[in-house]
């Protein structure tokens, strides 16, 4: 397995707006793109679906299934760039300011909001990009009689398999109506949380095998930007975790106890993710920690080495000093000086010398070995 690791990196965005502006006023950021529409018209048989960039696209296609069976409405707009197009869906369905002010900030949390005649809930989609970017955007619908409307930032596909089932017809997915297409796209949303977790636990896997193999400083920096990426899904999730249990626990006739069902899944697949991220969080710590007690004790070894070293030659640095302070044999008169290191004028002296601190430096070596400090040096 590759243990390289790429940085990974996080797109920031500032807010939108100004300090005080009016409750319901829709700021659109700078960099957002725009709006791309897919309205998808189902029933039990049917499926109509059409594309396009204005509100246009949306009322011919409510006019081509009027008058026949009962249809339910999916409206994907991808791209929050036109601050026009979400006041005019505000308009035709009714939604109050506040409600369209939250879909074009896109710093809320994950959420569920009732109102008279229709409901709006947010999510936080979580994914890589190509260039291993963490991408954090906003996902908002709204819940209205036969239809849901779903806004997201970017033209990236995340629903790709509750396309492929409502083009196949098979389960639910075309008769439980709106409700239900919210749920699918809730527990899509938090499938991808663990498609990252899944990938974070390969790279946390490789790290670990560095760890016992080949210890360098990346395996800190590494478990450094998982941690960070945990983060952000935990705060993704947890919010999730409320919201769903508010749907759940919601009222709402668009609700219906039959998707409820389905939404006590969603509810013990976010808690999974959120024992995962937790867990993974604290493999990631002991991962850090334990780098950092391997370099304590391989500094301690250095240390032990470089000690052992200093302790064997002191005495043999001193007895040099000792030697090395050459007192005078004789005064001025040449009179002999008899203790003032007569071993200077040994014949062999300088021998004896060095035989004698080579015996020391022997003599410590064996009774440092005998106490075990040599061991795993």
């Amino acid at each position: 397995m590759d243990s390289r690791i790429k940085r990974v990196k996080y797109k920031v965005r500032k807010l939108a707006g100004n300090v005080g502006d009016s409750p319901g006023l829709i700021v659109i950021p700078e960099d957002a793109v725009k709006p791309h529409i897919a309205i998808f018209s189902y029933n039990k048989d049917d499926l109509i679906i059409s594309e396009g960039k204005s509100i246009k696209v949306i009322l011919d296609q409510f006019k081509k299934c009027d008058g026949r069976a009962k249809w339910t409405h999916w409206i994907k707009v991808n791209g929050l760039g036109d601050a026009e197009l979400i006041e005019q869906i505000g308009v035709h369905l009714s939604i109050n300011p506040l409600v369209l002010e939250d879909i074009a900030n896109t710093h809320q949390r994950p959420k569920f909001d009732e109102y008279d005649g229709y409901a709006f809930c947010t999510s936080r989609i979580v994914h890589f990009n190509k260039e291993d970017e963490l991408i954090n955007n906003q996902f908002s619908c709204i819940i209205k009689d036969n239809l849901i409307i779903s806004f997201e930032e970017d033209y990236h596909e995340h629903f790709e398999a509750v396309k492929a089932r409502l083009k196949a017809g098979k389960g639910a997915i075309r008769t439980a109506g709106p409700g239900y297409m919210c749920y699918a796209l809730t527990d899509t949303i938090i499938d991808t949380y663990f498609l990252i977790l899944a990938h974070i636990g390969d790279k946390l896997d490789a790290i670990e095998d560095k760890v016992y193999s080949d210890a360098d400083k990346s395996i800190m920096f590494n478990s450094q930007q998982i941690k960070r990426t945990l983060i952000i899904i935990r705060r993704a999730s947890w919010p999730e975790r409320d919201k769903i249990n508010d749907m759940i626990r919601s009222e709402n006739p668009l609700i219906t106890s039959e998707v409820k069902v389905f939404l006590r899944d969603a509810y013990d697949h976010c808690i999974q993710a959120m024992d995962l991220i937790e867990n993974y969080k604290e493999v990631t710590s002991s991962i850090i920690d334990l780098y950092l007690s391997m370099v304590s004790n391989r500094m301690n070894e250095i240390m032990k080495v470089l000690t052992i070293i200093s302790v064997i030659f002191i005495p043999l640095t001193f007895i040099a000093g000792i030697y090395g302070m050459n007192f005078s044999r004789q005064d001025d008169h040449g009179h002999t000086i008899p203790d003032n290191m007569p071993e200077l004028y040994w014949r062999h002296g300088y021998v004896y010398a060095l035989i004698f601190m080579f015996l020391i430096a022997i003599i410590q070596v064996v009774v440092f070995w005998r106490k075990g400090w040599f061991n795993k040096l």
